[in-house]
């Protein structure tokens, strides 16, 4: 079961910003012998995000880590706003908001860690994965039941399409008799 805090209406939110270690994985890095790097996406996050943008939702990427796999995994989704290596993520927050046409209230942002909170106090709604530092369950209006890299996308979008009283919607895109 999932934890609400201060519910607002959230029919506004157009964007959903992402972390990717501890969000998007399970926060583990694996490194090959041959220094390559690969990351455990979750089928249910992948599923989750192509909802969000068939219902006509944008969902953006900012990460401090560099790597290809990531890349590989949001190109077969489709998602087109990547920022690898991120240095600071408000700034690359900011950008992304200009470059998408939103204001920061219009946004939504689902993080785990310390380098996350500049992003989370920007955003219209902070969200956060059940197993993410303190401080950033704090931050959070919505906490995930689920850990990053088990569903938490997901479950995150389901919330946040239910709030917006869409989630009948999401459903017929599978089931047009729902």
């Amino acid at each position: 079961m999932s934890i609400t805090v201060a519910p607002i209406p959230l029919a506004r939110i157009k964007v959903l910003f992402l972390d990717v270690d501890g969000v998007l994985t399970d926060g583990g890095i694996a490194i090959s012998d041959l220094g390559h790097e690969t990351k455990r996406f979750h089928v249910h996050d992948g599923c989750g995000m192509r909802i969000w943008q068939r219902l006509g939702g944008e969902i953006a990427i900012i990460t401090g880590r560099t790597g290809m796999s990531l890349r590989h995994r949001m190109n077969e989704l489709g998602i087109r706003h990547i920022i690898n290596g991120s240095q600071d993520k408000a700034r690359d927050f900011t950008r992304l908001c200009e470059t998408l046409l939103v204001r920061p209230e219009e946004t939504a942002m689902l993080a785990d860690d310390l380098p996350d909170l500049s992003v989370l106090r920007r955003c219209g709604y902070p969200m956060a994965v059940q197993n993410a530092a303190v401080e950033v369950r704090a931050a959070a209006r919505f906490v995930t039941s689920r850990t990053g890299g088990h569903g938490a996308v997901r479950e995150a979008i389901e919330h946040l399409l239910e709030q917006q009283g869409r989630w009948s919607e999401a459903l017929r895109l599978f089931d047009p008799s729902s």
